[in-house]
């Protein structure tokens, strides 16, 4: 469920960022909610709350320990575009 914050932020940066949000194709909240997720991040896992749906989703796939996903997406990207 989302809950609705009130931030004071300086003017011109507030500005900015909904310039860049717009630029970038997403909202001002989906950025400052975005941001407060990478603070939070080293919380563990079972300490986090998800929402039903992401809960059925942990642990759906399992990946060798070897698997390089900047690699593939390197080589997604490359296939698709060249």
């Amino acid at each position: 469920m989302d809950t609705k914050l009130t931030l004071s932020v300086n003017r011109d940066i507030a500005r900015r960022a909904k310039v860049y949000a717009k630029n970038t194709g997403r909202s001002l909240s989906d950025l400052v909610e975005n941001y407060l997720k990478l603070l939070i991040k080293d919380i563990p896992i079972e300490q986090t709350e998800f929402s039903p749906r992401v809960k059925s989703l942990l642990g759906s796939v399992s990946l060798p320990d070897d698997f390089d996903y900047k690699k593939e997406l390197s080589d997604a990207l490359t296939k698709k575009y060249l």
